[in-house]
């Protein structure tokens, strides 16, 4: 029983020694080994064998990049407005002995260093520049956070300012200048509109009107040259026609006794009418009727002689026989024609109401 407890308690010292002996740190990790309380050694990734009871490993660093978020600071501005600011910062340990014994919790110390650097830059800017400014602040933080960091073995990566929150009339007073901000370009955008829509309206109705008005030319001038054309043909059918007739009467070969004829068919109508009261026959009238009358005396066989000559004429068989006395019986009958064309042209004379007898004298 003693023997088993010996050999207990001599497994249990192995285990132990053995535990005390070697070390295994992980990956993107470092351990820091102290003898007596004195940094020793630096244990890289893997495993490792230190002296049992007389070294110890005190602390392991992470040498990955870290990122730190901190709470919100308030801030003054140079317009004394306080506006929260948000930061994060992106670091990494690049020397984890100085890290482990330069600084005593490097994570407070670059919370603490942001927020003063911070103040520091912020309270050189008015409210506007420090929303609008946030490249500005972040080189700024950057720069003096690696310059007081590098010392403690810790390299500042990149800083970024995730929100600045002003104050809440702040805020309501930017809302109502955002909003009329907004309403004045509306306004400006609308009246621009209108301004490029009255100018497109009026080029439009100005190219409308020269578009008409060079289409109406287009039609005065096509409607003039299909006048001209219409005259032109009216013109020359007028021309043909009137020398188709010339031509048909020259091919005639008309005499004198035929223009008389036609003369006489035109007296009746060139007396009618309501508003003809005198007619006078112009004097080539005796000559025509002379001239129709020596053609009836041909057309009758009787020719033209002394006064007292008698002649039968035969008129054809089946006719009959018609006999004049004297050419002058002839001369007769063209006097009659006259008579009876004149009787045709004189208008009928109105009726004239008699006359009123005389009053007696008093």
């Amino acid at each position: 029983m003693e023997i088993l407890i010996l050999l207990a308690l001599i497994v249990l010292f192995a285990m132990v020694l053995l535990a005390k002996t070697v070390k295994i740190v992980p990956q993107a990790r470092a351990g820091i080994v102290e003898r007596f309380g004195k940094y020793k050694a630096t244990l890289n990734p893997g495993l490792n064998v230190i002296v049992p009871f007389i070294d110890n490993l005190r602390y392991k660093a992470d040498l990955r990049e870290q990122v730190v978020t901190f709470p919100p600071q308030p801030v003054i501005t140079e317009d004394n407005l306080t506006v929260s600011i948000d930061t994060v910062i992106y670091f990494q340990i690049i020397d984890p002995v100085a890290a482990t014994y330069e600084i005593a919790n490097y994570i407070t110390a670059v919370e603490q260093l942001t927020m003063t650097t911070l103040r520091n830059i912020a309270g050189g800017m008015d409210l506007e520049q420090t929303l609008t400014s946030r490249e500005r602040i972040n080189s700024g933080l950057a720069t003096v956070l690696d310059e007081a960091t590098g010392r403690w073995g810790i390299k500042v990566k990149r800083v970024e300012v995730k929100s600045i929150d002003p104050p809440a009339s702040i805020k309501d007073a930017m809302e109502k200048q955002m909003r009329a901000d907004r309403d004045k370009r509306a306004l400006i955008l609308t009246a621009e509109g209108q301004r490029q829509s009255a100018i497109l309206t009026a080029e439009g109705n100005k190219q409308s009107a020269i578009l008409n008005a060079e289409g109406a030319r287009e039609s005065q001038i096509l409607s003039a040259q299909g006048d001209r054309e219409a005259a032109i043909l009216r013109a020359q059918g007028e021309g043909q026609a009137i020398q188709t007739v010339f031509q048909a009467i020259h091919d005639g070969q008309p005499d004198q006794s035929l223009l008389a004829y036609q003369y006489l068919q035109l007296l009746p109508q060139i007396a009618q009418g309501d508003a003809n009261k005198l007619w006078i026959l112009p004097s080539e009238f005796t000559k025509t009727i002379e001239g129709l009358g020596s053609t009836l005396n041909a057309t009758l066989g009787v020719p033209r002689k002394a006064a007292g000559d008698f002649k039968r004429v035969d008129l054809g068989p089946g006719a009959g026989e018609a006999q004049l006395s004297s050419s002058g019986e002839a001369d007769a009958a063209v006097q009659q024609a006259i008579a009876e064309a004149s009787a045709v042209a004189q208008p009928v004379a109105p009726p004239v109401a008699p006359a009123e007898p005389d009053q007696p004298s008093t």
